[in-house]
């Protein structure tokens, strides 16, 4: 199972991941999630979505949201184990395509995951909402990486 988190500077957004379906996922506090990679939650792995640099200048939130990823990383069991994905790979996986967007991602998670459903008949993505979307294409991204 991966743990895997769409980091923010305050909230992130998080999936639990057992081989295609989706056990878990939503959108919580920085400090509760940091307790929660500590636990463990359960899972083998945890992938962290990374930021990359492109040259431009970046703001206080992206260096907030790095300081995030350091300390998910380093409350995890095995720090060294913690996969970082960066986004041009989780666009590359699901879409063929650096272009991507978000629409263009939740689109290939729904093709490859199954949708949502109802409350009523809820589906494997039922649920999942936000940035959890985000940490769901982490976590299917990581999972393809550790076949």
């Amino acid at each position: 199972m991966i743990f895997a988190i769409d980091p923010g500077t305050t909230q992130s957004g998080w999936a639990l991941l057992e081989g295609a379906k989706v056990i878990d996922s939503g959108v919580s506090d920085n400090h509760d999630l940091l307790r929660w990679v500590q636990d463990g939650q359960g899972a083998d792995a945890l992938a962290i979505e990374m930021v990359a640099s492109y040259g431009m200048a970046v703001g206080r939130e992206v260096f907030e949201t790095v300081r995030w990823i350091g300390r998910f990383q380093q409350a995890w069991r095995h720090p060294e184990a913690v996969q970082l994905v960066y986004r041009k790979d989780v666009k590359l996986h699901l879409c063929g395509d650096t272009r991507a967007k978000d629409p263009n991602i939740r689109q290939a998670l729904l093709d490859q995951l199954g949708p949502p459903g109802t409350k009523k008949e809820p589906g494997n993505t039922y649920g999942v909402k936000s940035h959890a979307w985000s940490a769901l294409a982490v976590a299917v991204t990581a999972s393809a990486r550790a076949v």
